[in-house]
């Protein structure tokens, strides 16, 4: 297909200032700053993208936020905040207030009448062909001619029956959510195959569903390399727990292994074991009698949550940085965020040996059990590892993963693939914004 204009729907940008007290609570997700972004319209302003999301949109940020707002660089992009559960519309809260929209990205709200519905499966669809149908209509303002529809859910496949040039899947996780099997839906399955683009961001994710469009691609999670390379002052809470810190700045969740960490901590009593985050659920954790025992121990801190411009201090003053998964089908699946940003800090990283981490087994020290991890911990706790040389080793991996490469690379499948006449633009731009 030869088009001379395309279309991408995105999300707005949080607020500049954002009330500390207002901000759920979470770990790991980022909250991105303005004035990382470009100034100006989009590079190939003729293409609008409407990204199809599970969440509202808000200043806590996971990979759909990072790929969506800065495609807003290069084409017009809408993020669809999805609309409530009819039986909770009452109830449920929305997004707090936008900025104004930019050049590039907004976000698009519906209003009450277009709520959410399950079944007719009929009326679902027609509800969220209106919804899509408002954010085409956002983008024609902004003089986008052709449309992308982005979908980061199988549950989003009915969306492709609206009129669009171009359709994307983009596969962050195993939908299924079960740590004791890994697969494919029948839904999703249709979904990969019905779609003009698949972007999958795991090695094990590709091994179980690359093989479904041949045209799929390959993209991991990324880094902001500035945020987390930039030295930054030592947190204050951490300035009284003694050293070795080993550390871990992301979601606390029930899939670390918390037996294993006991164990750690057992072994290790001259290691302090740092947590900082959000616990996610709550409940869940206190179901596993490790984790409600290694909350008592003496070398154990639990720091809570952090906004980002905090959390992003926090790697460079851990003396070792730490991704503790339980090895399962689910885990198998999963690409850390936190991987690169680890590695940005320079510190040295130690992880289990889930398939995502077994690619960087050069950089990442993997080990299984707590007398292997005692040993990874006192290794990467030695002069060698700590070398000026070894810490550039480990901040090149990172650099390599800066979300902006990745996400040039997607724009660029996009516009490749519509057949953009000035595709060719959006390379360049990307190697004059990320060369060092």
């Amino acid at each position: 297909m030869r088009l001379s204009y395309l279309t991408i729907l995105y999300a707005a940008p949080p607020p500049r200032a954002w009330p500390l007290g207002l901000l759920p609570h979470c770990g790991s997700v980022s909250i991105v700053r303005p004035h990382h972004w470009a100034s100006g319209p989009p590079l190939l302003p003729d293409v609008g993208v409407i990204g199809l999301v599970p969440d509202q949109w808000s200043p806590l940020w996971q990979p759909r936020h990072h790929v969506l707002r800065r495609l807003a660089a290069f084409f017009n992009v809408v993020w669809v905040n999805p609309a409530p559960d009819w039986p909770h519309l009452v109830r449920t809260r929305r997004s707090p207030a936008q900025e104004p929209a930019e050049e590039g990205w907004s976000v698009d709200d519906a209003p009450a009448w277009l709520p959410t519905i399950h079944r007719p499966a009929k009326l679902r669809t027609l509800l969220r062909t209106t919804r899509i149908g408002r954010a085409r209509q956002r983008l024609l303002k902004q003089g986008a001619r052709h449309t992308v529809l982005y979908l980061w859910r199988p549950g989003f496949a009915d969306a492709l029956e609206t009129p669009h040039d171009f359709s994307v899947y983009h596969i962050d996780d195993d939908y299924a959510f079960d740590e004791t099997r890994v697969g494919l839906t029948p839904l999703e399955a249709a979904t990969i195959g019905r779609v003009n683009q698949v972007i999958i961001h795991s090695p094990r994710l590709m091994e179980l569903k690359g093989g479904l469009n041949p045209r799929t691609a390959f993209v991991p999670n990324g880094v902001d390399y500035d945020a987390y390379s930039a030295p930054a002052p030592e947190p204050a809470d951490l300035a009284a727990i003694p050293r070795p810190r080993i550390g871990y700045a992301g979601w606390i969740k029930p899939q670390l292994d918390w037996a294993l960490l006991d164990g750690v901590a057992t072994r290790c009593p001259e290691m302090s074991l740092i947590f900082v985050g959000q616990n996610k659920p709550l409940e869940l954790l206190m179901a596993d009698p490790s984790y409600r025992v290694l909350t008592h121990r003496p070398n154990v801190f639990f720091l809570g949550v952090k906004t980002t411009d905090e959390l992003a201090a926090y790697p460079q003053h851990f003396d070792v940085c730490i991704m503790p998964y339980r090895i399962d089908p689910y885990t198998d699946c999963i690409y850390p965020l936190k991987l690169h940003e680890y590695l940005a800090s320079g510190r040295p990283v130690a992880g289990t040996p889930i398939r995502s981490l077994e690619d960087f087994s050069g950089t990442v020290t993997l080990a299984r059990t707590p007398d292997e991890w005692c040993a990874a911990l006192r290794q990467s706790l030695a002069p060698l590892a700590n070398t000026e040389s070894e810490r550039r080793r480990r901040q090149q991996v990172a650099r390599e993963h800066e979300w902006w490469k990745l996400t040039g690379r997607i724009a660029d499948l996009i516009a490749k693939g519509m057949e953009h006449p000035e595709a060719g633009r959006i390379r360049a731009w990307v190697a004059d914004r990320t060369s060092p």
